[in-house]
């Protein structure tokens, strides 16, 4: 089996613990690659799930090891906490055996491109209303995944592949659209400040890449709706990977071509 190595991967928003956590996809995309640096982006583990009902199978027990014994085999990897593995957050710094723990990362590409690394759970403030509509927003999130756990019961039944429903119908929710643009901004915002290229993030659940300001802001998604990923060649050109979609039709990813800086206007 012919394996795609990458300069740099970046994953978030995994899960594990959870339900609808897809571990064994994800498993899979881990067999088929070799990876310099590998950037765990937050939400890796989730610890608000298991604090309500514990669930550790053997796919999400896996993946752990997968990780640890990458980071044994040569594998940079660096673990950025997010909300739901916020107890992480204090180790900020430190170094746990092969992995080290830090809540934000300025990544630089092979052809110099300055990103800053970070889950995203930082612009929470900037995307909600406050606390009633962040919670209106997780009860919603909560039907949304259960009518997608359903519906690709059914589709598995047929004997046809995985669709996300859950990420349908959010791209044609007003509500939801205008949280994942002030995100966007928010993200970019903080980039810019720093005087750097772009963002590499996750959080939302929401895969995309963006010209925003001159920024170039790219979200690489989850395993819980999307199955994807983002990766760096050793040329410094980023893809975003959509792991179901390469096992559906045997298609390389879509690279991604950040356009030049614009100017802003006075």
């Amino acid at each position: 089996m012919k394996l795609t190595h990458y300069r740099a991967l970046w994953l978030s928003d995994i899960h594990l613990g959870n339900k609808d956590c897809k571990a064994e996809y994800l498993l899979d995309f881990l067999n088929h690659v070799t990876v310099d640096t590998l950037y765990l982006v937050g939400d890796i583990v989730d610890m608000w799930e298991m604090t309500r009902q514990f669930r550790w199978p053997d796919a999400h027990n896996q993946v752990l090891q997968t990780f640890m014994r990458m980071s044994r085999e040569g594998t940079k990897v660096i673990y950025l906490p997010g909300n739901h593995d916020e107890p992480l957050q204090s180790y900020s710094g430190m170094q746990f055996g092969n992995i080290d723990i830090c809540r934000e990362f300025v990544h630089t590409t092979a052809k110099g491109k300055n990103y800053l690394v970070l889950h995203g759970d930082q612009f929470d403030g900037d995307v909600t209303l406050g606390k009633f509509h962040g919670w209106i927003g997780d009860k919603g999130y909560d039907l949304l995944l259960f009518l997608n756990r359903w519906y690709n019961r059914f589709r598995q039944w047929q004997n046809n592949h995985y669709w996300s429903l859950a990420g349908y119908i959010k791209q044609h929710i007003k509500g939801a659209n205008t949280a994942i643009a002030r995100y966007r901004t928010a993200c970019c915002q903080r980039a810019e400040k720093m005087q750097l290229d772009g963002v590499i993030c996750g959080h939302i659940h929401h895969p995309e890449e963006h010209i925003e300001n001159g920024i170039h802001y790219v979200n690489d998604g989850d395993w819980i709706e999307n199955c994807s990923a983002l990766g760096e060649d050793n040329q410094g050109n980023l893809s975003l990977i959509c792991w179901t979609t390469q096992m559906q039709q045997h298609m390389s990813v879509t690279q991604l071509k950040p356009r030049a800086k614009t100017s802003k206007a006075a």
